[in-house]
């Protein structure tokens, strides 16, 4: 996506103070953190080179160049493969068509249903919620939602529940969109994506904040607490696994502890869903 180098690399300057990396912090500041030719010095390049990087208009950059600038600005793993990503794009192709929505393989599907006391669904690169089996349906009510809807961020945003399902709601929205940030590095030239960026930055004041903080993370496990309109508070730690043949799609599994409260309610919940007197 247009200006996310530039974007990313001014908000992890900006987040480094100069007596961190042993300069002097004397003298008046238009902005925080880093200048640009500091960058440049402690990375080992010419500021005209760090500065048509930044731009998005210099040539092709070695690893070597992108290491030493992750290494100034201190960039984790994550961030750095991020780097990698924006500074490097794939060449655009021309006439690009849009895409069929991704399909999940019927073995993918049996695998789910299989899980029958854990709640797992299958997660498109814009956060599409792909395929389900029956008691994630339960926990999140997929089965009702229109195709459209189905989307982690857009529900989580736009939704007029949105905030009230998740008690954590800032920290779930801050890991979502650093997750998307994520996966928009890897597909800069995704129209869906783009699209979906696009609506919610024009119609959520906390989508478009959190993503111009440009905060980067794979949020690939974890807890999430959710009420649930019949089932009450749900405390569900999560892994997630990528699917080897089909990078990008993943599995997500709700994996609470055996024998815990929520381990009970969410039979409970899945007797619940099925009973023919629902």
């Amino acid at each position: 996506m247009d200006g996310d180098l530039g974007d990313f690399l001014r908000s992890r300057r900006a987040r480094i103070q100069p007596e961190e990396v042993g300069l002097p912090s004397h003298g008046r500041r238009r902005v925080p953190g880093l200048r640009r030719e500091e960058v440049a010095q402690l990375a080992g390049v010419s500021v005209d080179y760090y500065i048509r990087l930044e731009q998005g208009r210099g040539p092709s950059v070695s690893d070597a160049v992108l290491g030493a600038i992750a290494r100034v600005l201190r960039l984790d793993e994550t961030e750095h493969a991020y780097l990698h990503a924006v500074a490097r794009p794939p060449k655009k192709r021309t006439n690009r068509r849009r895409e069929a929505a991704p399909r999940v393989r019927p073995g993918i599907q049996l695998l789910l249903d299989s899980m029958e006391r854990t709640p797992a669904f299958i997660l498109g690169p814009r956060m599409d919620v792909l395929a389900w089996n029956a008691l994630a349906d339960a926990v999140s009510g997929y089965s009702r939602m229109a195709p459209a809807r189905r989307n982690v961020v857009r529900q989580l945003f736009l939704e007029p529940q949105g905030r009230d399902l998740y008690p954590d709601f800032a920290a779930v929205a801050a890991q979502t969109v650093a997750h998307l940030r994520l996966n928009a590095g890897a597909h800069p030239d995704d129209p869906g994506l783009r699209d979906l960026v696009g609506e919610l930055s024009l119609k959520s004041e906390d989508f478009r904040r959190l993503w111009a903080d440009h905060q980067v993370k794979a949020c690939m496990y974890g807890v999430k607490r959710v009420r649930h309109p019949v089932a009450g508070l749900l405390t569900l730690p999560y892994e997630s696994l990528v699917l080897p043949e089909s990078p990008d799609q993943t599995l997500v599994a709700y994996t609470p502890e055996p024998g815990s409260e929520t381990a009970e309610r969410l039979a409970l919940l899945g007797s619940w869903a099925s009973s023919p007197t629902r």
